[in-house]
């Protein structure tokens, strides 16, 4: 099923139809920026498939895939004979002899239970190679308040945009009873939406109907099925693996079909996409009501697809919105109960872990230093004072019957402290 082509409208002044915000360089955006319906009216792509398989792309992408990753076995074991491999991966390429190998599935509980299907390490490098070519091509198609798995965006981005949509909505109002004095108040509403199963339900004709109005390329299109196909599910032609690039990536792409509509058709003006989680802000609720039940019918018709009915819901901005791990209250920034929760359960486990010696006091200060580095971007210096005594408390050192003070250490040590009863003869 192809999605029905939509068309832009052509009107440079208004700012809600791509990138939906008072940034002053939106309406040079708008010259160079396009929906996915107008893509079909520029450029298209025919010869791309020999840049995927240039030596120089994938060197670059073995680069990429290895990031963070280079005390892994898999990759100590592939950097053993590494221009060899990386030529041979060229060459399958080239010779449209490349297969991919089966994927590797594992269970993730953190905090929910997830099924991650991980590619072989070459694999990966060929994800990132075709990502490489086709994804500034894709990038200029984008919105702006799109901020999942795109350069200079990201989780901080995507809140510090939440804040500003929910400051639009305060209103001051005069006291009366107080002479000059004003109180702040939030009016407006917040549509907190979510998509059922997103990553097991994308259909594969409908992306690549998508993906081809922009990619001529027969090879292209040929390698981006072998990825899609690899990844075996109950229902053929449907879902994509999570922890794939490609799959991080075409997600964007798909959904970017709802961004576009709701830009240019529903003209939204305050809205904002991570993924499969989406917020839409309006100042009155029976509009967020129909606009919910429009997208609702968008998702079903073109696409496939289908808002989850607990997750989706309309609710006050007064009352704070939950994204991301973070609750946005006007003025302010917390983080999520189930969060710091969360942390103090980890706590008690590090707590039993290093009584019994199975956990060094060095992995505990990494682990609670990465979590004060994602807890400091909200309003929790009380907490995080809190957690780094826990951590103190539970790496203090053991006392001992015979010397428990650095003092009596140092005398021990100092010829000149000889007098000392502890000294002995």
């Amino acid at each position: 099923m192809r999605p029905v082509r939509r068309d832009y409208n052509g009107d440079f002044n208004n700012r809600r139809n791509v990138n939906a915000g008072n940034r002053p360089d939106n309406r040079l955006e708008m010259v160079f920026s396009c929906t996915m319906g107008n893509c079909d009216l520029m450029e298209t792509y025919k010869t791309l498939y020999n840049k995927v398989y240039s030596y120089q792309n994938i060197e670059l992408a073995y680069k990429k895939a290895r990031k963070r990753k280079t005390t892994k076995s898999y990759v100590i074991e592939f950097e053993k004979n590494l221009q060899v491999n990386l030529e041979q991966l060229s060459q399958e390429l080239r010779d449209f002899t490349y297969s991919p190998n089966p994927l590797t599935t594992f269970i993730v509980r953190d905090p929910k239970t997830r099924r991650i299907n991980a590619s072989d390490f070459r694999d990966r490098i060929v994800h990132h190679a075709l990502c490489n070519i086709i994804s500034p091509i894709f990038e200029k198609c984008f919105i702006h308040d799109s901020f999942a798995n795109r350069k200079n965006k990201g989780t901080h981005k995507a809140i510090i945009r939440a804040e500003r949509f929910v400051k639009r909505f305060i209103v001051h109002r005069a006291v009366r009873r107080g002479g000059a004095n004003s109180k702040t108040v939030c009016k407006g509403y917040a549509l907190k939406a979510d998509i059922r199963h997103y990553f097991d339900t994308i259909d594969h004709e409908i992306l690549m109907g998508i993906i081809s109005r922009k990619i001529k390329d027969e090879n292209m299109i040929r390698l981006i099925k072998m990825i899609l196909n690899n990844h075996r599910t109950k229902a053929n032609g449907k879902g994509m693996p999570l922890g794939n690039l490609t799959s991080q990536f075409f997600a964007n792409v798909y959904l970017n079909e709802l961004d576009q509509y709701l830009k240019n058709e529903v003209k939204v003006e305050n809205y904002i996409r991570y993924v499969d989680d989406f917020v839409v802000f309006h100042k009155d609720r029976y509009t967020l009501g129909t606009w919910k039940l429009m997208i609702a019918d968008f998702l079903k018709s073109e696409l496939k697809l289908e808002l989850h009915p607990e997750k989706s819901r309309i609710v006050l901005l007064k009352n704070g919105i939950t994204m991301l791990g973070f609750r946005i209250f006007p003025g302010n920034r917390l983080l999520k109960k189930s969060n710091t929760r969360r942390i103090w359960k980890r706590m008690n486990k590090f707590k039993e872990g290093y009584e019994r010696n199975e956990i060094s006091e060095e992995d505990i200060m990494k682990s609670i230093n990465g979590w004060i580095t994602y807890a400091r971007f909200a309003n929790t210096y009380h907490l995080r004072k809190r957690v780094f005594l826990k951590y103190k408390e539970i790496t203090k050192p053991k006392k001992t019957t015979v010397v428990n003070s650095w003092r009596v250490l140092s005398a021990l040590s100092c010829p000149l402290c000889s007098t000392s009863p502890l000294y002995g003869p």
